[in-house]
């Protein structure tokens, strides 16, 4: 956890938003204790947290087509604590307005460092697949986010 953790926590972040990133992340480590006695030896611990962290974050999603979202005061002074919406709010508004597909291939390559293999993997397509959507996702963001800086 202390070694993942930060990581875990950033993808999720990216994947589910900044309200439901702790949930998820909390949940993720709760389900890998659980299944780490069943990890074979050699495996790509990243990678396996990272798809838990993805089906806790899908469940998360789920959840929230269902309630209300919360809204909170913004603090007076944001953190630094990785939260995308603290260091660049027009960031994460781009990335939030990336489709799903998109976003979490952007979060999963970009942010945990998986390669695209492992990303077709957990998000249920092809590596090509994952690659285009990595692709479209950065030029996406390229022309969205960064039109604003010219």
């Amino acid at each position: 956890m202390t070694e993942h953790g930060p990581m875990v926590l950033r993808v999720v972040r990216a994947v589910v938003g900044p309200h439901d990133a702790e949930d998820a992340w909390s949940e993720t480590f709760v389900a890998a204790l659980r299944a780490y006695p069943e990890l074979p030896a050699g495996a790509n611990v990243e990678a396996w947290l990272v798809t838990i962290a993805h089906r806790k974050a899908l469940d998360v999603v789920r959840g929230a087509a269902r309630r209300a979202l919360p809204v909170g005061e913004l603090p007076d002074r944001p953190g630094r604590d990785g939260r995308p919406e603290d260091w660049d709010p027009d960031l994460w508004r781009a990335l939030a307005e990336l489709p799903p597909r998109q976003r979490q291939a952007v979060a999963y390559h970009y942010l945990a460092g998986l390669p695209y293999a492992e990303i077709a993997a957990l998000t249920g397509g092809s590596t090509d697949a994952a690659r285009r959507a990595g692709a479209d996702g950065i030029r996406t963001l390229r022309r969205t986010y960064l039109k604003e800086e010219r």
